[in-house]
């Protein structure tokens, strides 16, 4: 068998599709595409496609990862090509390697995100951040098919931050009032989040924010993620996991 890895994004109104949706689509590209896959055995043999902690529904992503194997070998990069064009747009596949060992889910030991807070003035936001980071656990409730569970969702969090940019520190973005267009206030988080279990998702650090400092954006957040890979603990950032020796996605410097 061959195996390839591929990193695929969602983008636009596809951040929507559920995990299960991207399965049927993905499954439906492999037969357009004819990709030569390899089956299971047993009585109802399912192609080998293996996917690696997909982000919730809602969210938008440019790096999702899942892992093929193939019973004939194909070139990686034209294989891409021919997935990509079979995916609708927003789904796409964007990188394509070979690999000769499983073990891509412990590959991915963390995830980069970045949080859009429409409404939310930069400054409310670092005083947030910093009651946030000062605690030693932050108590959150979600609810799951076995009732709601408390648990700490500050122990997966190694950076939080309010990203130095224009749009997060002092221009303000434009929305459509009554009158004409206002101005709006906006802050934009940067957030690296271990994989630990339970897993702590972008919404629980939100849900840590108001409970630590009643921070409460007025609209959903608009949450994307940026990277997930191998952590580096010293310098904070999240490694490409097809690829040890490419540039790493950097994290801004911060308190931990």
């Amino acid at each position: 068998m061959q195996r390839i890895r591929l990193r695929y994004t969602k983008r636009g109104r596809l951040r929507f599709t559920s995990h299960r949706d991207f399965q049927r689509a993905f499954e439906r590209a492999l037969r357009r595409a004819e990709v030569p896959m390899a089956y299971s055995a047993g009585f109802t043999p399912h192609p080998k496609v293996s996917y690696a902690n997909a982000a919730p529904t809602g969210v938008g992503s440019e790096a999702e990862y899942l892992e093929i194997a193939l019973a004939r070998h194909r070139d990686p990069e034209e294989l891409r090509l021919l997935l990509d064009e079979s995916l609708p747009a927003g789904l796409d596949v964007v990188d394509a390697v070979e690999v000769r060992t499983s073990g891509l889910a412990e590959r991915l030991e963390a995830s980069v995100w970045q949080l859009r807070l429409d409404g939310v003035e930069p400054e409310t936001a670092r005083q947030a951040v910093a009651a946030f980071l000062a605690a030693d656990a932050v108590e959150v409730q979600r609810g799951t098919k076995n009732g709601v569970r408390t648990f700490d969702c500050r122990a997966a969090v190694t950076r939080l931050e309010v990203e130095e940019s224009a749009a997060a520190e002092d221009t303000p973005t434009r929305e459509q009032g009554a009158d004409g267009p206002r101005d709006a206030a906006c802050a934009i988080l940067r957030l690296v989040v271990r994989h630990l279990t339970p897993a702590v998702r972008p919404d629980d650090v939100l849900s840590g924010l108001h409970a630590v400092a009643d921070l409460a954006p007025p609209v959903p957040a608009a949450v994307t993620r940026l990277a997930q890979g191998p952590l580096d603990e010293e310098s904070g950032t999240v490694t490409d996991p097809l690829a040890p020796d490419r540039d790493a996605v950097a994290v801004p410097a911060g308190t931990a």
